[in-house]
């Protein structure tokens, strides 16, 4: 199947460096402590955070630092053949890269033996899930008020019909040659999430991790966007 035509369009119409259309809206759930809402192509991702609190998984704790932990979750009408409801394999593993992919930009020092807790809710999946769920969790946890050195801004890049690209559609993702996910932080650039599928010469896996990289900047600008946003309703309400 030709995802990417003669004139450097790809399945969706997008060009190689562009990424999907993006929303993201934070403090979304009223009853959380921090909570985001995003969508991305056909992704639909609600995040809840709760902490830093107590917590009576006492080996679990920490004496010296508060502990995050993340439950990343795809509804059953998420997809288009039903999931079996529950956590499986997959769910695990990418609920456990994105505890660690956010611990970096984590100021928990002042919370020691306290535990913050993101849940993740894949509503619709539509290629992409685990970047915008750490995108999506990064802002929640930052409306929840926790410390923090920066946002974690995730996003993938790939080989498509031998063409290095931006932001994997679903199809993309399941047709294509290889994906690259990252996670970052922008201000400094420093990658708290690296994962690679598929085959890459160096030369291709250097402009994936570059166009990447630059897609992390563009969404990043979005999260600022949706707090500044929440920011002035916050404002907005109090006078």
């Amino acid at each position: 199947m030709i995802l990417i035509t003669n004139n450097g369009k790809r399945d969706d119409g997008r060009a190689y460096d562009e990424i999907r259309p993006l929303k993201i809206e934070a403090g979304v759930l009223e009853r959380a402590d921090g909570s985001a809402y995003l969508e991305v192509g056909g992704n639909k991702v609600l995040v809840a955070v709760y902490g830093p609190r107590e917590s009576y998984i006492r080996r679990l704790l920490k004496p010296n630092t508060g502990v995050i932990r993340c439950r990343y979750n795809m509804a059953p009408f998420s997809v288009d053949d039903r999931k079996r409801p529950g956590p499986d394999r997959r769910s695990t593993e990418i609920s456990k890269i994105t505890a660690e992919a956010l611990r970096p930009s984590l100021m928990l020092e002042g919370f020691p033996r306290s535990m913050v807790d993101v849940f993740i809710e894949i509503i619709e999946a539509e290629g992409g899930t685990r970047c915008a769920g750490i995108t999506a969790a990064s802002v929640a946890l930052a409306d929840a008020g926790i410390p923090m050195k920066d946002l974690v801004v995730g996003c993938a890049a790939g080989k498509v019909d031998d063409q290095i690209v931006l932001d994997l559609s679903e199809k993309e993702d399941k047709e294509g040659q290889a994906d690259v996910p990252i996670a970052m932080m922008p201000r400094t650039e420093e990658i708290t999430l690296l994962q690679s599928d598929g085959e890459l010469s160096e030369e291709e896996f250097g402009k994936a991790l570059d166009l990447a990289m630059e897609g992390c900047r563009q969404v990043n600008k979005v999260q600022i966007e949706a707090l500044k946003t929440r920011y002035a309703q916050d404002a907005g309400s109090d006078s």
